[in-house]
């Protein structure tokens, strides 16, 4: 049986001491750890690419398709710093089982989702069983491997686990929505999940630090609150323009948030340690990792959805023109280790970052060849960044922090993922409704048609042919302009990103 190790009892290596290099067990614990990060990254893929389907099935409005797509993110990110004390305290590979229980278990819910406000809910329980299992696995990674080294390769190996699960969703995917019930998608990650509760106790450490401090009730229902606010407002503006009743909830968001902070800054045992970011490699580093998943995200999405609504491809047809992004990006991903031994990472991220910008310039240029190609260019500059912001984040903390640092460096990855899908999908939604509107559809078309381009697709399939032509026409142009101001406002960030990254990020 594995042994448990005490973190309040483990000395501290004097700065002169040389770290325990990992032996077989711990790399094939990282092989178990790979297990959830493959199914995430299958995950999100899968569900962009049936995103068409289940509008067709269920027919969610414009506000319920962002929900459930990104209100798995939002939880996760609410979440992943409480749960990360839990794994404190219980232990983190038994944080790490109990959230593949439960993911296995939601996963089967939403797979049989009998409507847009169930399969939300099945989202949600997902996000929560996710929550669980992101901290666990970066923390017992940085546990685990304490060659400086090693763990620059071991975090750029399970970076790349999640992009070979960001490909091979398209074509697993692909497959079974040709040939299968939406739902299917959300059954491909049961299996992985009963082999990790199957290896984890063998293969895998338990680590815990007993002299945790309790989980802040308050703390957690703040910061979560902070979240879903400030998204609920972002989208109802996007939908229905400025109103009272979504900038009164955003401006609630916000409080909560200013509360959150002045809170954590008061406890003995904060929920979010934010003396962390006093230290320019943490905060730098985090910002970078948030906003480079934003833009990444984002045009992903953007990307498969360009795919299938306004070109017509199949899902498994979108799906492999995704792969050169994936390929690209599982290149940056593991070339990172070696850059960083030869260039400081101050200069390493900006390279990245302004490596990526000609990319969504590219993006930004409406057609298959320069949607794809741009991508491509964008997920090499950006995966470079990643790869070290995570090592930057677990590293530039003290060692009694780097669980709470872990769970950090999550909450940054999730938020910045369903952020970049929140934002760009509510701003092309913005841009679609401001050209498809009453006046302009043609006569005799039901005003639906405004709420999705999904759902002007759908419409146009029963409308005889020159008039299901003219809407078509007109959805799709209103769309493409939506995605190439999502590209700009992407490259603009990238922009700032590089400019931060060379200013701030001090020399290491």
């Amino acid at each position: 049986m594995a042994e448990t190790r005490d973190l309040t009892k483990e000395p501290t290596d004097p700065p002169t001491a040389v770290p325990p290099r990992a032996g077989r067990r711990e790399w094939l614990g990282l092989a178990v750890l790979a297990l959830p990060t493959i199914l995430l990254g299958l995950d999100m893929t899968v569900l962009h690419l049936a995103a068409p389907m289940l509008s067709a099935d269920l027919a969610p409005s414009s506000s319920q398709l962002l929900w459930i797509v990104d209100v798995y993110g939002f939880v996760v990110a609410g979440l992943l710093i409480t749960m990360g004390t839990i794994g404190d305290r219980i232990g983190r590979r038994r944080l790490l089982m109990i959230g593949a229980a439960g993911f296995a278990v939601a996963s089967v819910l939403a797979a049989f989702a009998t409507s847009a406000a169930l399969l939300i809910a099945a989202r949600a329980l997902l996000g929560l069983a996710g929550a669980t299992l992101m901290p666990s696995t970066l923390s017992l990674i940085s546990n685990m491997f304490r060659d400086p080294r090693q763990r620059q390769l071991a975090i750029a190996i399970w970076m790349t686990n999640f992009m070979i699960g960001g490909m091979a969703g398209p074509l697993i995917g692909g497959a079974l929505l040709a040939n299968f019930h939406w739902g299917s998608v959300f059954l491909i990650g049961v299996p992985p999940l009963l082999l990790l509760l199957a290896l984890a106790r063998p293969l895998l450490p338990e680590f815990r630090h007993p002299g945790a401090g309790r989980i802040d009730l308050i703390s957690v229902a703040l910061s979560t609150g902070a979240i879903v606010a400030v998204v609920y407002g972002l989208k109802e503006t996007a939908k229905d323009g400025l109103h009272l009743t979504p900038l009164a909830v955003t401006a609630v968001g916000a409080l909560a948030g200013y509360v959150f902070a002045r809170r954590q800054l008061r406890l003995t045992e904060p929920l979010l340690d934010l003396r962390l970011f006093r230290r320019a490699a943490f905060s730098v580093s985090l910002g970078a990792q948030t906003f480079g998943l934003y833009v990444l995200a984002a045009m992903q999405f953007l990307l498969i959805q360009y795919l299938q609504l306004v070109l017509g491809m199949s899902p498994l047809e979108a799906g492999l023109w995704t792969l050169p992004s994936a390929v690209a990006g599982i290149a940056g991903t593991l070339a990172a280790p070696f850059i960083a031994r030869r260039l400081p990472a101050r200069i390493a991220m900006t390279g990245g970052f302004l490596l990526a910008l000609p990319g969504l310039a590219l993006m930004a240029v409406p057609g298959r060849t320069t949607l794809v190609a741009g991508l491509t260019v964008a997920s090499v500059g950006i995966q470079v960044v990643l790869a070290l912001t995570y090592d930057l984040i677990v590293g530039s903390a003290p060692p009694e922090r780097a669980g709470v640092a872990s769970g950090m460096g999550e909450t940054g990855t999730e938020f910045g993922m369903a952020l970049g899908v929140a934002v760009a999908g509510s701003l092309v939604t913005a841009v679609y409704r401001g050209q498809v509107t009453e006046q302009s559809l043609p006569t005799g078309v039901p005003t639906e048609a405004r709420e999705t381009l999904g759902s002007a697709v759908a419409i146009a399939e029963q409308l005889p042919g020159p008039l299901a032509r003219e809407l078509l026409d007109l959805s799709r142009a209103a769309y493409t302009d939506g995605v190439q101001l999502a590209a700009l406002v992407s490259a603009g960030i990238l922009a700032v990103l590089a400019v931060a990254t060379a200013t701030l990020l001090r020399a290491r």
